[in-house]
């Protein structure tokens, strides 16, 4: 294409810019911008060429021209010729010159043309711009700034030319008037030192190597003078900062002499500025250069300058600095980077400057000036060499300040020191112990103000950073090995740097693991004249009591175990077999647990480890017990055991328990010798109150005798606990139970007693007991002092509150009675009645525990004080059951179950709850422990079970749900207890009891019908294993407990009782008299409903004798029902087979009669009123009333289509319809008098009966669909009546498939039907059944075609019409296909509108019946269904539009890629519209475009095609139009060529389409077609034709058209 086509595009563009909109305009800039990757040259030249022909272009769209020349030109400068360049150079400076005013926008877009081009083409760029740079003449200030943008972009180009620029410019300085200039002239002058520095940094690589600094020096001084002199005294801030900007960088370019001679005015010049600029940043950087060129010169005015620059600089340091301001932060490091420049200067200055001020009292200043001290100390370290013993020394205040922000700063500093060598130096050591003290501060040592930076100041904490840095000095700087080794042993003991531990055995492994792969075989520690290093025993000891707690202070406890693994050959040679082995797996077992569950692993890892407590002072105990039982020498044992017991601290409960601790595990080895100090200390003076000149408790008060003698308690418990079995029997009465009791006499009442001592006797004599009882001999064994240690237990049991439980005392006091029931002699009945009462009334009423999910700020409770109550009272109750078994066990038989369960009674039967699950638990417990152990040496009756399963069974009703649960164990427990008398073997199943533990779930639902279900089948469970002769006094017990207080159990028991005289009836004609009785009293006692369903059960059994009387009157009751006949209707469905008489008795009822009359309220009244009849109307009540019943079920499963017929057809015949007469005058009567009164609308009564029949069949789904959608409503009126019988079918084939055969072949019963209203209603139902699948699965499809198409001759007009409307949405078998057709494309051309109501439905119907007829029938009608609805496609009504296109892809679907040419034709004329309509902005008929262009893919023969349809237009999926169309054309293109001419066409019909997004898709489609066409292609285009049509869109109305436009004129190069 020739060079005008191109021409005439960049005009086109151009001529565009001028739009208004924003969008439009940069996407003018970006066609233009297309159109110059292509053509660069031409482009350039057009838009030179408008800028030069249209002079009055406003200045916005100029700059907008301009910055895409600039894009151009960046982009293709190779490709310009001088001509252009001339050209555009010429044009860019006259368009930067052309006003004298700032404009900032186009003069800078010019300014950056000319810097583009000067890239390339310097000197023609310089030539023109020296044009306008003349000498005695103030230049453009756009000139200068291009100048300036020119040195740095294209520096070995533009140094060259600054000698002559400099010397032009010079005198221009002192013309300049306004501020604005002189900021310009400023940045030039820095821009052009800066270039010049760079060139000289870089001369070899510069073009000309000859180039010096002394050619600029001249001019550059000169321009100093002004700016110095004059400019910096302006009062515009803005040309201050200018001048001290470029101050910085000339002062490198000044000659030696002049900048030695203006330091002295300069430095005091520039310092100033500090005080008249809150922004620094460029002041302080302007300094650090002018110190940089004084330093480089050699100058010596600094030395009279260095204080203020020191107190300035130090000032600046000091100002806080914000995290969020860049500018600050930047202001910070350029004021270093001075100190640096005067740290190589003068450090001793620097240094006498800066340490004094470390004592001072202002924060920011001790912290600035560390920080500068850090910086020098890694910035200067050559000059700082010789200074490291006077920095080392003035470090000693800022170590003892207690500033946190200074610690950091301090921690920061010694880490500075480590890496330069300074620890090694003396006072080294005194920053490595202050580093180890700071690693051993605790979190809460460290207070931070809340605020945004709260997580940062905790991230970097003094104890986090001092962590980080011991170890990074300790692992990274080699030169510190020698320091830190093994001066940081010194730290392991001292009990002030435990906090440390754990980064100290870090930085230590690391440490000897270095020195052994250094020398393999020598020790680690020499302690050769290092007396401060701890001893071995030392190291050994502190490490592994720190690792008792191994969680502790980061993970100390692994920390610790790795260094004494690394340590073992100094600790002990024997060691190391061992600990290689032990420590991995300590270690290991401290790995796996996660963070979460670390206090549960430390429980563990003590367990593991050590046997009793998890204190320091107890491991230090357990090591000292462990120690002695090891030792040989019965002398050292004893002197250890007096001294321990001389020295123990009594008063603290831990050192008691580690005490006692301790002399248990020494008597595993020595029991006579720990026995023996025992008793020794027994008899001193420590218990008795006189004190005597050799006692060593004389100033003891007597509640420190108290903690003395509940130690030695304690530890003849713990002796007994560990001694050998074989020797304590012997022991024990004499040497154990004898001094116990004599450490604990005391004439001091229970009351006044210390708890601690109880508990201490208490957990003793436990720990004995229980000893005794694992012993072989143990069960032989007789105790003599038995009755009085359970009497001292029980004594201390009734001892503690009732209502509350605060210790362990009676868990304790029980479990030792446990041990203690098991040994020889056995208790008398009456001690142990009371052990018993003494037991449960001490747990039993004690307030139930505080729940998980109970707030703990409600309860006030801590919840580690919350876990130990909650722990304390299921230990407590446990120790309960384990009394109460053992007791048991003394007596297995019926008579001793009876008398445990006796003593249970009371509290099985409590008004409180809490009360009540326990003692169930207890019950459930003791059954099942007497079910484990029963042993039947002959068959024997259980003569109490009928007694004890009338007690437990009613509570499976209960209120709480455990006491549930635990109620149908005792009685699963008490009927295998049954089986086992009968002569069952223990491990015999029974299928009838085990379905007890499957009724357990249905226990847990409060709902009452399901309890009281569940209980019904655990009641006939109970009748199925009871024996005969059990039946009556279960009954009767049950009887009993309907007068419980607890209205549930009441309840269950009437449902037992229910079913009990059912299951067992025909055994009870003796007792009848009796139970007749009883119930009698029941009733008169209490008008509860359960009471009174004797009633109803009356009616029962005569309607199960006289059906049809009992319907007969009962329907004679007046209408409206009253409660009490809805009552007794209902009662008749309880039984299956007499529900299903009653309803067929009612059905018939209904259909002998009619269900309306006709009758004139008025003589002249023009039409008669409906008024319903009688006898219908009450059986339709009464058939509402017993379908509501849930029992009758069955009975409408089995009636189910006769129901849903009658109540359906009923409901269609009497909308409308009035209640008879009388009725009608009751109701007026009632509201006059203001009685309320129940109405009786009859077809809202056949409403309700048919939902009732509905629900109770199972189909409540139905219900609550027709409920959400307002189908019962529109069921009752006549203009949504044919709605909601829709609505209903839809549901029942949704819901209820299975039932519709029966329903359908009674439906066709009724197409005959005498009403309209009536053949309506089951016409429309079975017309909206061919919607459903279930017509199919059902076989029914052909009955039902049949007679839907047989309805299209019924005399009415509006049933045929309704099969006509309907049959499309049903379809389901090919041999139809033809009718169905037929009857469709019928209705698309119906009558003379071309856009009819049935033209759409018939459009809807033919596309769900697409995939429902045979092919062949298909092939013949595609054509003229596609040519039909093809002018539907842009319809200006929504419906037409989506439904036309959705056929259209169901035509494309049917032929499955298998089309006739002729009908792909019709697909190809149809892509194009489908395309641009997937910007329509209706939402359904975007969606029908996806779904047909997914259906159009496959016809196409285009795989890659097909592909992107199916990837980008799934339903839900989000669209990106744009990339989506981009390659779809990529596609029809390449494999379609020859469309082009034919989609640019249509895409050039909807360029004046009446909707906006499809307006502007329209040319989207066209340049993306013209992107991917082949130039062979390009005759298929009509360019003029496009062009003019493109043109016309640029002065669309819609932004986003325009924009569209003017983007496909950029891609029309394609064809350049």
């Amino acid at each position: 294409m020739s060079e005008t086509y191109v021409k005439r595009l960049s005009t086109i563009l151009l001529d565009a810019i001028t739009d208004k909109d924003p969008r439009v305009q940069e996407q003018v800039c970006g066609a233009l911008c297309a159109l110059g990757e292509s053509q660069p040259v031409e482009v350039l030249s057009a838009c030179e060429e408008h800028l030069r022909l249209h002079e009055k272009l406003a200045h916005p769209y100029r700059t907008m021209i301009l910055r895409a020349m600039e894009i151009v030109v960046s982009n293709h400068i190779g490709e310009l010729d001088k001509d252009m360049a001339r050209a555009i150079i010429l044009l860019a400076s006259n368009e930067m010159t052309r006003v004298k005013e700032l404009v900032s926008d186009w003069q800078q877009a010019a300014s950056s043309v000319l810097v583009a081009v000067g890239r390339r083409f310097i000197s023609s760029v310089m030539e023109e711009l020296l044009s306008k740079f003349q000498p005695g003449l103030l230049p453009h200030p756009c000139t200068m700034h291009t100048l300036a943008s020119l040195s740095v972009s294209n520096v070995f180009g533009m140094v060259p030319f600054l000698t002559s620029i400099l010397s032009t410019m010079l005198p221009m300085l002192g013309a300049a008037k306004h501020d604005s200039m002189k900021v310009v002239f400023c940045c030039a002058l820095q821009r052009f030192s800066e270039s010049t520095l760079e060139y000289l940094a870089n001369l070899d690589q510069a073009p000309d190597p000859t180039v010096r600094k002394d050619a600029f020096a001249s001019d550059i001084s000169g321009a100093y003078d002004i700016l110095f002199h004059q400019w910096l005294q302006s009062r515009e801030a803005k040309l201050r900062l200018a001048v001290v900007e470029a101050l910085g960088p000339m002062s490198h370019l000044l000659p030696s002499e002049k900048l030695e001679e203006q330091l002295p005015k300069l430095l005091p010049g520039v310092l100033a500025l500090y005080k008249k600029h809150a922004e620094t940043v460029h002041v302080s950087k302007s300094l650090g250069q002018i110190l940089e060129a004084a330093v480089s010169v050699g100058s010596r005015t600094l030395d009279v300058q260095l204080d203020s620059l020191l107190a300035a600089l130090h000032t600046q340091i000091c100002v806080p600095v914000e995290s969020s301001s860049p500018l600050v932060m930047s202001n910070q490091k350029e004021v270093l980077r001075c100190f640096t420049v005067l740290a190589c200067y003068s450090p001793d200055r620097l240094l006498a400057f800066l340490l004094p001020k470390l004592d001072t009292s202002n924060e920011r200043t001790r912290v600035g000036t560390l920080q500068v001290l850090r910086h020098v100390i890694n910035t200067a370290a050559a000059q700082m060499e010789v200074k490291k013993p006077f920095i080392l020394s003035s470090m000693k205040l800022p170590l003892l300040d207690t500033n946190n922000k200074v610690k950091r700063a301090v921690v920061q500093v010694v880490s500075a020191m480590a890496h330069h060598g300074y620890l090694e130096q003396p006072g080294g050591k005194a920053m490595v112990e202050y580093i180890v003290q700071q690693c051993a501060l605790p979190p809460e040592a460290e207070t931070q103000k809340p605020g945004a930076d709260s997580e940062a100041l905790a991230a970097d904490s003094v104890q986090a950073i001092s962590v980080s840095t011991l170890y990074l000095v300790s692992t990274t700087v080699d030169r510190m090995g020698e320091v830190l080794w093994p001066y940081l042993l010194e730290f392991l003991v001292p009990i002030r740097f435990t906090g440390a531990l754990s980064p100290l055995c870090r930085s230590l492994v690391h440490l000897a693991q270095k020195r052994q792969e250094a020398g393999a075989h020598a020790p680690l520690i020499q302690y050769n004249g290092n007396v401060h290093l701890p001893s071995p025993y030392a190291i050994t000891t502190r490490l592994l009591v720190v690792s008792s707690n191994p969680y502790v202070g980061d993970g100390r406890g692994a920390a610790s175990l790795r260094l004494l693994s690394v340590l073992h050959q100094d600790i002990h040679p024997a060691l190391g077999q061992r600990w290689a082995t032990a420590i991995p797996l300590l270690l290991e077992h401290l790995d796996v647990w996660p963070v979460r569950g670390r206090a549960r692993a430390s429980l563990r890892w003590r367990a593991g480890t050590t046997p009793c407590l998890a204190s320091l002072q107890n491991f230090l105990y357990k090591c000292v017990g462990t120690t002695l039982g090891a030792a040989s020498s019965k002398e050292v044992v004893r002197k250890h055991l007096q001294e321990l017991l001389e020295t123990a601290r009594y008063q603290e409960e831990r050192d008691r328990e580690g005490l006692a601790c301790c002399f248990g595990i020494c008597a595993i080895s020595h029991l006579d010798d720990t026995l023996a100090q025992l008793e020794d200390f027994v008899k001193s003076d420590v218990l008795r109150k006189s004190a005597g000149i050799f006692s060593i408790f004389k100033d003891r008060s007597e509640s420190e005798a108290d903690r003395v003698r509940s130690a030695l308690i304690l530890c003849y418990g713990h002796v007994a606990a560990r001694a050998p079995r074989e020797l304590l029997l012997a022991r024990v009465e004499a040497d154990v139970f004898r001094n116990m009791s004599q450490c604990f006499s005391t004439k001091v009442g229970l009351s006044l007693q210390d708890p601690a001592l109880r508990l201490s006797l208490v957990q003793s004599v436990c720990m004995a007991t229980q000893a005794i009882c694992s012993s072989a001999h143990g069960g032989s064994f007789h105790l003599l002092r038995k009755a009085e240690l359970v009497a001292q237990m029980v004594e201390f049991i009734k001892a503690e509150p009732p209502d509350s439980l605060r210790t362990p005392i009676r868990k304790k006091a029980m479990l030792a009675c446990m041990y203690l029931v098991t040994l020889e002699p056995a208790l008398e009945e009456q001690v142990q009645a009371d052990l018993i009462h003494s037991c449960l009334h001490s747990v039993m009423a004690v307030l139930p525990e505080p729940e998980e999910g109970d707030s703990l700020q409600e309860l006030s409770v801590a919840p580690t004080v919350l876990l130990f109550f909650q722990s304390l009272y299921l230990d407590t109750m446990q120790a309960l059951k384990d009394l109460l078994t053992s007791l048991l066990q003394r007596n297995m038989t019926p008579q001793g179950l009876q008398v445990m369960v006796e003593h249970l009674s009371p509290w099985i039967k409590s008004p409180k709850g809490h009360e009540r699950v326990r003692a169930l638990g207890l019950s459930a417990c003791l059954l099942q422990f007497f079910l484990e152990h029963l042993q039947i040496s002959a068959l024997v009756p259980f003569h109490n079970l009928g007694l004890l399963v009338g007690l437990f069974s009613p509570r499976c009703a209960d209120l709480w749900p455990a006491t549930r649960r635990e109620a149908v164990s005792c009685v699963h427990s008490l009927l295998y207890l049954q089986l086992g008398y009968e002569g069952f073997s223990r491990d015999y199943r029974d299928d009838v009891a085990e379905q007890l533990l499957s009724l357990k779930d249905g226990l847990v639902h409060p709902d009452p019908a399901i309890l009281f279900h569940t209980c019904h089948s655990i009641a006939q469970i109970i009748a199925k294993r009871l024996p005969p002769d059990q039946l009556i006094s279960l009954l009767l017990t049950l009887f009993e407990g309907l007068g419980d207080p607890d209205k549930n159990c009441s309840r269950a028991a009437t449902v037992m009782i229910n079913c009990l005289l059912k299951e067992r009836g025909n055994m009870l004609q003796e007792k009848v008299p009796e139970i007749v009785s009883v119930l009698r009293s029941k009733m008169q006692e209490t008008r509860e409903e359960h009471v009174l369903q004797a009633a109803q059960h009356s009616v029962f059994v005569l309607a199960a004798h006289h059906r049809a009387a009992v319907v007969s009157s009962l329907l004679g009751s007046p209408l409206p029902f009253d409660s009490h006949t809805c009552t007794l209707w209902r009662a008749l469905a309880l039984e299956p087979g007499l529900a299903a008489q009653v309803l067929g008795l009612l059905l018939e009822k209904i259909s002998r009669d009619v269900p309306f009359k006709e009758s004139r309220a008025f003589l002249l009244s023009s039409t008669p009123d409906r008024v319903a009849t009688l006898l219908p109307l009450a059986a339709t009540c009464a058939l509402h009333e017993v379908a509501s019943a849930p029992a009758s079920g069955p009975a409408v499963l089995e009636l189910y289509p006769q129901l849903f017929v009658a109540l359906l057809l009923r409901v269609s015949c009497t909308m409308g319809v009035q209640p008879p007469r009388h009725l009608q005058a009751k109701e007026r009567r009632s509201a006059s008098s203001g009685l309320a009164s129940r109405s009786l609308e009859p077809c809202s009564s056949a409403v309700d009966a048919l939902q009732a029949v509905l629900i109770r069949s199972g189909n409540e789904d139905v219900v609550q669909r027709m409920e959400l959608d307002g189908g019962w409503q529109l069921l009752k009126t006549s203009a949504g009546h044919e709605e909601g019988v829709t609505q209903l079918a839809s549901a029942m084939a949704k819901f209820a498939g299975p039932r519709l055969p029966l329903v359908m072949k009674v439906l066709f019963a009724t197409q005959s039907s005498v009403y309209e209203v009536q053949r309506i209603t089951s016409t429309a139902f079975l017309a909206e059944l061919l919607s459903s699948n279930v017509v199919n699965d059902l076989m029914l499809l052909e009955s039902l075609l049949d007679n839907l198409m047989a309805r299209q001759k019924d005399t009415s007009a509006r049933v045929r019409r309704l099969v006509a409307l309907l049959l499309g949405k049903g379809g389901r078998v090919r041999t139809h296909g033809p009718q169905l057709l037929t009857a469709m494309i019928g209705g698309l051309d119906d009558g003379d509108d071309p856009h009819s109501l049935v033209a759409l439905e018939a459009m809807v119907g033919l596309a769900r019946l697409m995939d429902l007829v045979d092919a062949w029938d298909l092939r013949a009608v595609l054509l003229h269904i596609a040519v039909r609805i093809r002018p539907f496609f842009d319809s200006e009504r929504m419906e037409f539009r989506s439904a036309s296109i959705r056929l259209f892809g169901h035509l494309n679907k049917a032929c499955r890629g298998d089309c006739e040419d002729v009908f792909l034709e019709q697909v190809v004329g149809g892509l194009a519209p489908l395309l641009l309509h997937l910007q329509d902005p209706q939402a359904p008929v975007v969606a029908a475009c996806r779904f047909a262009l997914r259906m159009c893919g496959p016809n196409l023969e285009c795989e890659e095609l097909a592909a992107v349809f199916q990837k980008h237009l799934q339903e839900g999926r989000g669209l990106h139009f744009g990339e989506f169309l981009n390659t779809t054309c990529k596609h029809l293109m390449r494999h379609f060529p020859d469309l082009l001419g034919r989609l640019l066409s249509t895409s050039l019909f909807y360029f004046k389409s009446s909707w906006e997004d499809v307006r502007a898709a329209a040319p989207m489609l066209t340049g993306f077609l013209v992107l991917h066409v082949e130039a062979e292609q390009r005759p298929q285009v009509d360019l003029e034709q496009l062009l003019a049509a493109l043109q016309l869109l640029l002065k669309d109305p819609a932004p986003e058209v325009r924009a569209k436009a003017a983007e496909t004129l950029g891609r029309l190069v394609k064809f350049a």
